[in-house]
């Protein structure tokens, strides 16, 4: 959790964030799969973009991972995927169209349970979409491909840009926060077996050592 007083987001803090931003970012174009995945998060526009790729027909099957995680325990009284759920049924998803995983804590376990999940229903769909924040659209892919290779997958976001992502409840500060702790996750975790291995560009990581530098620490590993 990234509580208490933040470091000042300045023009130089903006510009070094721009490009872990772009990193993180994969770019794909979403093609028919044969189910979407919607990873838990405390961002519900990751939910409303789920829900709007199946309204769209990019998938016949829609499913939500997540309890409460490091941004939500202790602040939502209810799993991540319940609350997605019900923001896709508001949205027009029917309730016969959609799976709820509601145990998970992270990213891997988001992946391992559903597969788990599906296997007990007796579904093994070939083809994924993932939906995820933009800043966690690398570590997603990397996660996913460490713990199912053998089936194809997509990754995508909310389509909304750095300068507008923030909200009232998600600050600039938060976001850049998490970007700088999932790059070090995405050099990090290959080496615990949590994901695949990603290159990272050194003025990328030049950034990272930057921002870290100027405050930016409180979402790293310990």
């Amino acid at each position: 959790m990234i509580t208490g007083k933040q470091p000042p987001v300045t023009e130089e803090v903006r510009e070094l964030a721009r490009s872990l931003w772009n990193y993180h970012r994969l770019g794909h174009s979403v093609q028919k799969s044969d189910a979407i995945l919607v990873l838990g998060s405390h961002d519900p526009r990751v939910a409303e973009r789920g829900a709007a790729l199946w309204l769209d027909r990019k998938a016949p099957l829609l499913i939500f991972s997540g309890g409460l995680g490091n941004f939500t325990a202790g602040v939502w009284e209810e799993p991540e995927a319940v609350l997605f759920g019900r923001i896709a049924r508001r949205m027009g998803v029917p309730e016969d169209a959609m799976l709820l995983e509601s145990r998970s804590t992270n990213s891997g376990e988001n992946i391992r349970f559903t597969r788990d999940l599906l296997r007990d229903k007796g579904l093994d769909p070939e083809s994924f979409t993932i939906v995820q924040k933009p800043y966690m659209e690398r570590r997603a892919y990397a996660t996913f491909k460490k713990n199912w290779p053998e089936k194809a997958v997509q990754v995508t976001s909310p389509q909304i840009s750095f300068e507008q992502y923030p909200t009232e409840s998600i600050s600039m500060e938060v976001i850049i926060q998490s970007m700088v702790g999932d790059l070090q996750r995405i050099r990090e975790y290959p080496k615990k077996g949590f994901q695949i291995h990603q290159d990272i560009p050194k003025p990328v990581w030049v950034a990272f050592e930057r921002l870290v530098a100027l405050g930016f620490d409180q979402h790293l590993i310990r």
